[in-house]
C-alpha cells in the first residue's frame, strides 16, 4: 500500500455513505442539466427566425454591400427589417445589430456565447491570428495582456504617469499652429498634417520610451525616417486592414489562389514586422545600458511572460490604436466646430469662465460640461469604428426576442446604433445640447456605443476622452476656426472607416 492510499483510506473508511451520496449528487446534476437543456432547446424553437434581407442566390446580399460602407447599407436596412436582421455574404450568415438594447445585450448578457472573433485574411495575418488585445477571443491571453496594457498604458495610473506626454503634445500644436500663422496667415492650414504627427510621438513615447526619428532596418538594408516610420506602422496596416479577400466570403472556394492580394498583405505584414524588430532592437541596446524608461515595451519584457512576437504585436497595437482613433475624432470635432460658430463660441466662452487667463488642462474637463457634450456628439455621428470586428456564436442563443443558431457571425452597427431615431433626436445632425439635458452622468464615457460595452469595452476610453477633450478645448480657445472654401463638402470617408477622405483644412485667427 502507497502512502497516498494508506493516507486516504481512513478517511474513506470513516465515510462509509461518502460514495453513493456523490453518485446521487451527480444524477441528481445530470437530470436538471438534461431538464435545462431540453428547456433551452423547447425555448430556442418557439423563437421566430431573425428577419432576412432578400439578395441573390449563391452570392446574397454581397453585391449590395459594394459601395464598401456597410455600416451606411446596414442602417438603411434597418429602417426597413428593423434592429435586427440576417444577411447572407456568400457562405455565411450574418446576424446584423442596429440598436442599442439589442447590441448591449450581445456585449453583456449574451456574452458568453458569441465572445470569440471572426477576422478576415487579412485581419488574420495582420494581427498574426489574433495576437492582440483587440482581436483575440475573450481567454486567458485576452485577460493577462489586457490586464498588462491597463497597468502600464491605458488604466488610471498608467494616466496619471504619462501625463507629461499628452502636455508636450499640447504644447507642440499650440506653438505649430501659432508659427503657421505668424507665416501663412491666409492660407488654411491642415489640421491632420500637424495633429497625426503628435499623435504619432505620444504613441511612440508610451510604447517605446522615445519619440523615435529614424531607425535602421537591416531587411531593407537602409534608414527610414519617422515619416516612413509612421507609414510602415499605421497608415498601411490600416489600408490593409480594409482590403477584402472575395475568399473570406466563399471558403469553400480558398483553394483558387488570388496571389495579388495575398502577395500585398504578406508585404505589409512582414514591413511591419521588419520594422518594429528594429525599433525593439534599438530599444533593447539602451536597456542593457542600464537606461530605464517608462515604456510598455519595458514593462512587457521585464514580465517574462510572452514570446518575442507576441511583444512585437502588442507594442505595436499599442502604436497603431493611439494613433489613429483619437485623431478622427478630435479632426471631426474642429470640423463640427468650424462648420457651426455658434457652438464654437458657446464653448469658447465656457472654457473663458472656467479657465480665465489660464491655458486649460485635464483638471479643468469636469467643469466644461459643454465641451464634454461636443467630445460625445462627436464620437456619436462619426463613431471611429463603426462597425466592430464581427464576433461568432459558438452555440444556440437568443437576441432581440430571436433564434441565434450556433455558427451565425454578429456584426454589431455602432453607427447604426448611433443614428437610431428611436433613440436619438435628428441623429443627422450634429448637436452636443443633446448631452446637457441631465440624462446622460457627465463622468460616463459610454453615453454612445463608440466604446463598445461588456468586458471589452474599449480600454483606451480614459485616454481618448484625456486627449480629445483638452485638445479640443485648447484649440478653440487659442484659435477661431473657419473652414476653408469648399471644405464643408469634404465628408467622404476611408471605406470601412469614418476617417476624413480629405485632411481637414481650416483658416485659424488666434484669440486676443
Amino acid at each position: 500500500m502507497d502512502v497516498v492510499t494508506s493516507t486516504l483510506l481512513p478517511s474513506f473508511q470513516a465515510m462509509p455513505y461518502a460514495a453513493p451520496a456523490a453518485v446521487g449528487g451527480l444524477l441528481i446534476s445530470m437530470f436538471f442539466m438534461r431538464r435545462f437543456i431540453s428547456d433551452q432547446r423547447k425555448r430556442n424553437a418557439r423563437l421566430s427566425p431573425v428577419p432576412e434581407v432578400p439578395g441573390w442566390p449563391v452570392i446574397g446580399n454581397l453585391l449590395q454591400l459594394k459601395e464598401k460602407k456597410p455600416h451606411k447599407t446596414f442602417t438603411r436596412w434597418a429602417e426597413i427589417h428593423g434592429p435586427i436582421y440576417s444577411i447572407r455574404t456568400g457562405a455565411s450568415t450574418v446576424i446584423v445589430l442596429n440598436s442599442t438594447d439589442v447590441a448591449k445585450e450581445a456585449m453583456v448578457t449574451r456574452y458568453s456565447s458569441i465572445s470569440t472573433r471572426k477576422l478576415s485574411k487579412a485581419l488574420t495575418v495582420l494581427t498574426q491570428d489574433k495576437c492582440m488585445v483587440a482581436t483575440s477571443d475573450y481567454d486567458e491571453f485576452h485577460k493577462m495582456v489586457k490586464r498588462y496594457i491597463l497597468t502600464n498604458v491605458l488604466g488610471t495610473n498608467a494616466q496619471r504617469r504619462h501625463r507629461c506626454h499628452r502636455d508636450t503634445l499640447l504644447e507642440n500644436i499650440s506653438n505649430e499652429l501659432h508659427a503657421h500663422v505668424q507665416t501663412s496667415p491666409e492660407e488654411a492650414v491642415n489640421f491632420r498634417e500637424i495633429f497625426e504627427s503628435q499623435l504619432f510621438g505620444i504613441a511612440l513615447k508610451e510604447a517605446l520610451g522615445k519619440d523615435v526619428q529614424s531607425v535602421y532596418v537591416d531587411e531593407f538594408k537602409s534608414t527610414l525616417s519617422r515619416e516612413e516610420i509612421f507609414t510602415v506602422l499605421v497608415l498601411d496596416p490600416m489600408e490593409g486592414a480594409i482590403d477584402v479577400d472575395w475568399r473570406d466570403f466563399f471558403p469553400y472556394l480558398k483553394w483558387i489562389p488570388n496571389k495579388r492580394w495575398e502577395m500585398k498583405i504578406q508585404q505589409m505584414h512582414l514591413r511591419r514586422h521588419a520594422v518594429m524588430n528594429a525599433l525593439i532592437k534599438e530599444q533593447k541596446k539602451r536597456i542593457a545600458s542600464g537606461e530605464e524608461l517608462n515604456s510598455y515595451l519595458d514593462f512587457l519584457l521585464s514580465e517574462g511572460t510572452l514570446t518575442e512576437k507576441q511583444i512585437s504585436m502588442l507594442v505595436w497595437e499599442a502604436i497603431i490604436e493611439t494613433s489613429d482613433t483619437t485623431l478622427v475624432t478630435t479632426e471631426w470635432a474642429i470640423y463640427e466646430l468650424a462648420k457651426n460658430p455658434k457652438c464654437q463660441d458657446i464653448l469658447f466662452k465656457q472654457i473663458q469662465n472656467v479657465c480665465g487667463s489660464e491655458k486649460i488642462t485635464e483638471e479643468h474637463l469636469s467643469q466644461l460640461p459643454y465641451l464634454n457634450a461636443v467630445f460625445h456628439e462627436t464620437i456619436r455621428k462619426h463613431s471611429p469604428a463603426p462597425v466592430i470586428p464581427l464576433r461568432y456564436a459558438h452555440e444556440d442563443t437568443e437576441l432581440g426576442g430571436y433564434f441565434i443558431p450556433a455558427g451565425s457571425e454578429i456584426a454589431i452597427n455602432i453607427y447604426g446604433c448611433n443614428m437610431d431615431k428611436k433613440q436619438w433626436e435628428k441623429p443627422e445632425e450634429w448637436k452636443p445640447d443633446r448631452f446637457l439635458d441631465g440624462k446622460y452622468d457627465p463622468m460616463d464615457l459610454h453615453k454612445t456605443m463608440a466604446f463598445g460595452a461588456g468586458k471589452r469595452a474599449c480600454a483606451g476610453a480614459p485616454q481618448a476622452l484625456l486627449v480629445g477633450c483638452t485638445s479640443i478645448g485648447r484649440l478653440v480657445q487659442e484659435f477661431e476656426w473657419r473652414l476653408k472654401e469648399g471644405e464643408e463638402e469634404n465628408v467622404d470617408i476611408v471605406g470601412l472607416t469614418t476617417r476624413k477622405l480629405q485632411p481637414l483644412h481650416a483658416i485659424i485667427k488666434p484669440r486676443t
